[in-house]
């Protein structure tokens, strides 16, 4: 992937952050709608979605063609790089999820019962979106739907724990965390196993909500973020970092390096391992993407919650 320029054509969501207030009429009702490039898209698929300040921006893999969304957060691009989910927030704190697509110019909101669902998380084939939602007990649940809006179902709804982060393990299977156990539900919301997470990584990492775990394809490596015991001199708080853990030999590997705070990862189906981090002064984060062997290459120079799409 060649390093991608911070130059873009600057496309934004008018009324994005209100779009539920925008209006009825013709006119307003086309401020709502995410103006994307006229050229076709077929031949020329996105590749990577990442947080750019108050916007997002989706870029090709040869960075000729980039669009920005404004007023939105939690970037997800589609496996196919032609679709984009992303969070909405209103001015009382409500979270939603809506979804682009690229190539025909629309936008809708996934049709979800509840006030507060963010941060997507696309299966490998393109069919479902996972997401975490907040039920009416007042706790963080995984909900899971079909691209198509339909066939909403909240995993392991009847339960008293929260859990956070999902992701999926493979096309039947979503994994979560709830910083002390590692949860496997099957699609019909079954929990199927639980594994402790010390037990997995060891005792000197804390875990937080935003941490994430992703299993490779072949289901024998586990990557994931999470806070070590390096003292970064500026850092405020704990210092976090990109780990591949080999599930048969129990061997840990640290992606990134030293001396750099990484709070976000995000695998692809294919093991690409895309994160953003921030070495000293901790002020300007860059987007890095690495393989299993710790490969790294920078793809972005300024920006954070990368989401890359398949090659």
């Amino acid at each position: 992937m060649r390093k991608i320029s911070t130059t873009l054509i600057s496309i934004l969501i008018p009324c994005v952050t209100l779009i539920t207030s925008c209006g009825n009429n013709k006119s307003k009702e086309e401020n709502t709608k995410a103006i994307l490039d006229t050229v076709s898209l077929s031949n020329k698929n996105f590749a990577l979605a990442y947080q750019d300040g108050d916007k997002i921006v989706a870029t090709s893999i040869d960075t000729m063609k980039q669009i920005s969304f404004g007023g939105a957060t939690d970037p997800a691009i589609s496996p196919d790089g032609n679709k984009l989910a992303y969070t909405l927030s209103d001015s009382v704190g409500n979270r939603s999820i809506w979804i682009a697509d690229m190539e025909n110019k629309s936008q809708g909101k996934l049709q979800v019962n509840s006030n507060n669902y963010y941060q997507a998380m696309w299966s490998a084939n393109g069919g479902a979106i996972a997401f975490n939602i907040f039920n009416n007990k007042n706790l963080w649940k995984i909900g899971v739907i079909k691209a198509d809006n339909s066939g909403y179902v909240m995993l392991d709804s009847a339960s008293k724990i929260n859990v956070y982060a999902p992701t999926w393990k493979n096309e039947k299977e979503i994994i979560g965390q709830d910083l002390n156990n590692l949860y496997t539900f099957d699609l019909s919301g079954k929990l199927t196993d639980t594994k402790s997470i010390a037990s997995l990584i060891g005792k000197d990492f804390s875990i937080a909500s935003s941490n994430r775990f992703f299993y490779t394809k072949d289901g024998e490596k586990l990557i994931f973020n999470a806070g070590n015991t390096d003292v970064l001199d500026g850092l405020t708080g704990p210092s976090e970092a990109v780990y591949v853990l080999d599930l048969n030999n129990k061997k840990l590997m640290r992606i990134s390096p030293k001396g750099m705070n990484v709070p976000y990862v995000f695998v692809t189906a294919d093991d690409r391992i895309f994160y953003s981090g921030a070495e000293k002064p901790f002020t300007q984060s860059k987007i890095y993407v690495s393989d299993l062997e710790g490969n790294i290459k920078t793809v972005v120079d300024k920006g954070n919650n990368p989401t890359g799409a398949l090659k």
